[in-house]
Parts: structure tokens; sequence; C-alpha cells
């Protein structure tokens, strides 16, 4: 575990801590475990790029139409909640779509999608329109590079291939989902290739991010470790 040092946040500005990094790190995990433990907000950007893929599949738009994909994205009828549990529930045009968007499916042409600068534009006000007081936790691959560029606290998960696909194997097995190891290592391998490799916003760590290596290590810890690191940006003096 790594990192550079992150500028120290304005007391007058709400803040926001943006957690990057591939497919499987465990982001979506640990984002929603910090935003409980701190009190604030969360992003899932991941779910807004899933929403475009899964409207863009149910109207018959091509996945690699960024015209049409871009006007879908600016006008899309979309609802974040959570159920009596605290489990995010996610409408689109006013219907729950909160299992549908969490297929493998629909992750891939995720990504797709997201390549495409028309898509990140129109979804790039959206998000920012996240940020309420006290404070936002910020899940995805450019939030500290493109949305959230001024965020008080950049953190960049990564872990290896192999430890990512096996946490994805061992979700999709307790959800009753059929799937093999090879098959999920590869559509990660691709997955990743297409996130740093696009022009549009590609995954990278920004220099300021603190660097955190997940593999090997336990959801608990890695929060721990999370909410320290908050704590220790935000602190004053």
């Amino acid at each position: 575990m790594s990192g550079a040092s992150a500028s120290p946040a304005r007391p007058d500005v709400v803040p926001v801590l943006t957690i990057d990094g591939p497919s499987g790190s465990g982001k979506g995990t640990v984002c929603r475990a910090a935003a409980q433990a701190l009190g604030w907000a969360l992003l899932d950007s991941g779910a807004l790029y899933r929403l475009v893929a899964l409207a863009a599949r149910q109207r018959g738009i091509a996945l690699d139409d960024a015209p049409a994909l871009g006007r879908l994205a600016e006008g899309l009828d979309i609802r974040f909640g959570s159920d009596a549990a605290g489990e995010e529930l996610v409408w689109l045009d006013g219907r729950d779509v909160t299992r549908a968007i969490r297929t493998e499916t629909a992750g891939n042409d995720a990504s797709k999608v997201a390549a495409l600068p028309a898509v990140r534009t129109a979804l790039l006000g959206r998000q920012r329109r996240f940020v309420a007081p006290p404070g936002l936790v910020a899940d995805g691959r450019d939030m500290g590079t493109v949305v959230f560029p001024d965020a008080a606290v950049k953190i960049f998960l990564t872990a290896s291939a192999d430890e990512r696909a096996g946490r994805r194997y061992k979700q999709l097995k307790e959800k009753g989902v059929a799937a093999t190891l090879a098959a999920l290592s590869r559509e990660i391998a691709e997955r990743d290739q297409r996130d740093i490799s696009r022009t549009a916003s590609p995954l990278v760590a920004s220099d300021d991010a603190v660097l955190l290596d997940t593999t090997g290590i336990t959801v608990d810890a890695v929060v721990r470790r999370v909410l320290e690191i908050v704590r220790e940006r935000l602190s004053p003096g």
C-alpha cells in the first residue's frame, strides 16, 4: 500500500472521497461501507453506465452508436434509492432494474459504452450533482482524474487479475448464477484493456491518489484503511 499526499481539504467545500480502480478490485463494497460509516452520500458511477447500456439494449440502439447513446444518456429517467436493509435500489423509466444492471452482460456492455466520449460527457454533470453535505463517496474509474479532480481524498484500489476473477466467481455462485472462472478471467482482462486504452477518461490512478492493493486483504481491513486515510486527510492542521 502506497500513495502520494492529497491536497488539504477546504472547510467551505463539501468533501469528496473518490475510489477508483479496475473491475473486481472491491470498489463497490468498500465505497458502500465507507459511505455508511461516514454518513455520506454515495455515487455509483458504474451503475450509470450500466443503465445507459441496458436502456440501449431495450431500445435497440447499437452499443457503438455514439451520437444516439449520448442523447440517450442525457435524457434517461434514473432514480436511486435503498430498501429497508440499506441495499441499493435502481429504477429506470420507473421500473426497478437493480438486478438487471448487475449481470455480467450489463457490465461488459457498460464497459463498451463507457469508452465513448459522447456518453461520458453526457453523464459528467449528472455525476457532479451527487455532491451534497456532509460529503460524497464516489465509486468509479475516473472519479479522481476527471469527474472530481479537486476531491479532498483520492484512493485507487487494485488487486491481482486472478483474485478479481475469483471474487466475481464467488459472488455469482452465491447468487446461483452459472459461470466459469476461465470465462470470467477473460472478461476481466478484456474489460481492463478497454478501460485502460480508451481515449476518453482512461482508467489510471491520479498522481495524488493513495494506492491500495487489496489482494489477499479482507474487505473490513480495506475499509478500515480507507477510513484512516480520510481522517488523516481531513483532520485540521
